[in-house]
């Protein structure tokens, strides 16, 4: 197959890296907003360096379009390169979110819809072994009545300055893999949320209306009550947890000796040795599953696991949590549009 990839940044790095190894793969077209980059990039990898518009015409590098397209740009233009493969007729892999904005979420929906094209949206999570497993301890029943599930995501460290303005903010760059994998584990749909934020941290966070630490409470449709956390200042490491407690049981996910978590207690666990530093580490085997899966389902062998309504669902739920956090009230999800 031959696999076009736009945006050579961290991610976009990684991804081509992944895909420079899978056996599926026989060219790499890479390209990039700054063509340096994208010149280094394939070096790295053995992949050819193109230009964005090679991508979609076949022309200059590229000769011939792609057999699909992976899209790791920046967030902004994310929506306008998905609507203009699907107008070639390109499958779309993209890193999430679609846009930074329902409108322009539900535009480039359209647009992949009219197409009849396809589009599978980067929540990697869903590919976690951890993950998985919680799904079906849910789904078997071997927790009982599922009446509580916390869901924690800390970054060691804060993003540059110049990234938060560009982010869509805590909720939907960083919670919104907690609201998209909260559905996924448990099956349920968000009825009602509550959210807070604070922005005591860095000033930068404050200059941006952002916010660096947020809390959600969270009413699922069948009276299940869940927590989402997040922050961008865990000094300890990175940090990504699921706990859910039944009647019968509880389990966690993420809790390992990576886990950047001391014990209170006398004899309890110390800290970790070598705790997990960022989530390329603490999430790399599920990149590698969710990209393999994105090749099966261009070759027909896979249904698509995460296709862009299931990221519409999930950017919903952070938009409501940004509207109760600036008016200070519960908000149920019937009042936020695309449902």
């Amino acid at each position: 197959m031959r696999i076009g990839l736009i945006g050579t940044g961290r991610i976009g790095t990684f991804h081509a890296e992944v895909l420079s190894r899978h056996p599926a793969v026989d060219a790499l077209l890479l390209a990039d907003a700054d063509p340096e980059r994208a010149a280094a990039a394939a070096l790295r990898t053995g992949g050819t360096a193109v230009t964005v518009d090679d991508q979609f015409t076949g022309a200059g590098e590229a000769q011939g379009l792609p057999d699909a397209v992976v899209i790791c740009s920046a967030t902004a233009a994310h929506a306008g390169l998905i609507a203009r493969a699907a107008r070639t007729g390109l499958p779309v892999f993209c890193e999430k979110p679609i846009a930074l904005d329902l409108p322009g979420t539900l535009a480039a929906l359209a647009e992949v819809e009219a197409a009849g094209s396809l589009l599978q949206l980067g929540f990697m999570r869903r590919f976690d072994a951890g993950y998985g497993e919680a799904r079906a301890a849910v789904r078997e029943g071997r927790l009982g009545r599922l009446h509580t599930v916390r869901a924690v995501t800390s970054d060691p460290t804060p993003p540059p300055a110049a990234y938060l303005p560009l982010s869509g903010g805590l909720y939907r760059d960083c919670l919104v893999h907690d609201f998209d994998i909260l559905r996924w584990v448990t099956g349920r749909e968000v009825s009602e949320v509550y959210a807070t934020g604070s922005d005591t941290g860095p000033a930068m966070f404050r200059e941006a209306g952002d916010v660096d630490t947020a809390a959600a409470l969270l009413t699922l449709d069948d009276g299940t009550l869940a927590t989402a956390t997040a922050t961008r200042c865990n000094g300890a490491g990175y940090d990504v947890r699921m706990e859910l407690a039944g009647e019968l049981d509880q389990i966690a996910v993420g809790l390992d000796d990576r886990t950047p978590l001391t014990s209170a207690e006398p004899g309890g666990p110390g800290a970790p040795a070598k705790p997990w530093p960022g989530f390329l580490e603490r999430f790399a085997p599920a990149y590698e599953a969710e990209l393999d899966a994105f090749l099966r389902v261009v070759r027909g062998e896979l249904g698509n696991p995460c296709d862009g309504r299931e990221a519409l669902h999930a950017l919903r739920i952070a938009e409501a949590c940004e509207v109760s956090r600036r008016e200070r009230r519960p908000v149920a999800m019937t009042e936020i549009p695309g449902g």
